[in-house]
């Protein structure tokens, strides 16, 4: 197997298993485990995954988030519940606001259903799917296009948020501790909040699997989000946490 055949059969575990062991890699592919850690260094390196003990992981940690590449072949249905549930909350008319992200992306192609919409995002998945759609008046921030979001950012995406007001804004995030909800990158941290902003109301979007986590950076506390989505109930210390707050959480149910 070549080098890069290797390198995107590890990928393709990682999107599967979400952590991989090094032993194990050398033993599947026959190569040395020295082999193996110059593949990792190198998808390290292009920021698709984390180097950990004795391995590699894509789940987030205090400073890395993975490469939206691999986050949107992930939770697929969990995804969809999500965006289905998002989507009750919009009607026709609206201005919605929705940020970067795999979740965020597959509730652009949702909101489809509520046209006529007026949807400004930062999001490359969400223009993709909206440009050509009639009854849906697309803003697309500008900004620095950054690949491992698939979105843009910056004092140009900000700026244009500061002139602009919408009616609703979802906002993901990968990581909730407590009452709190973090981002592992402060660039992407303001842009989210410049959306929160300029929205009269916010939405949470939040995978059940990233409660009980932190990251570098706060981005808000939960009670400054007018609801929260996840798509399964997160650990009872995790809702305990915020029943005492009194923080509503939504479950996205499969007939949502």
């Amino acid at each position: 197997m070549k080098r890069e055949e290797r390198r995107q059969a590890i990928m393709d575990l990682l999107v599967t298993a979400r952590a991989v062991d090094l032993d194990d890699l050398a033993d599947r592919f026959s190569v040395s485990k020295m082999t193996i850690h110059r593949d990792l260094d190198h998808l390290e390196a292009a920021g698709l995954l984390r180097k950990i003990r004795g391995g590699a992981t894509v789940e987030s940690g205090t400073q890395f988030e993975s490469d939206f590449r691999i986050r949107a072949m992930q939770d697929a249905e969990a995804k969809a519940r999500m965006a289905r549930a998002a989507a009750e909350l919009v009607e026709p008319g609206m201005t919605v606001l929705v940020n970067d992200g795999s979740m965020a992306a597959l509730l652009g192609s949702t909101l489809v259903e509520k046209r006529p919409l007026t949807v400004i995002t930062n999001n490359g998945a969400v223009m993709d799917v909206l440009r050509n759609e009639p009854g849906i008046t697309l803003i697309a921030l500008g900004g620095i296009f950054r690949p491992k979001y698939n979105a843009f950012f910056g004092v140009v995406t900000e700026g244009a948020l500061s002139r602009l007001r919408a009616d609703l804004a979802f906002i993901s995030t990968p990581a909730v501790a407590g009452c709190r909800a973090f981002h592992m990158d402060d660039e992407v941290v303001r842009t989210k909040r410049a959306m929160m902003n300029a929205a009269a109301q916010s939405c949470l979007l939040i995978n059940h699997k990233r409660f009980g986590r932190s990251a570098l950076h706060v981005l808000a506390d939960l009670t400054e989000f007018d609801a929260i989505i996840t798509d399964a109930a997160p650990a009872p210390e995790d809702r305990a946490a915020m029943d005492r707050a009194g923080i509503r959480l939504t479950i996205a149910r499969d007939d949502t």
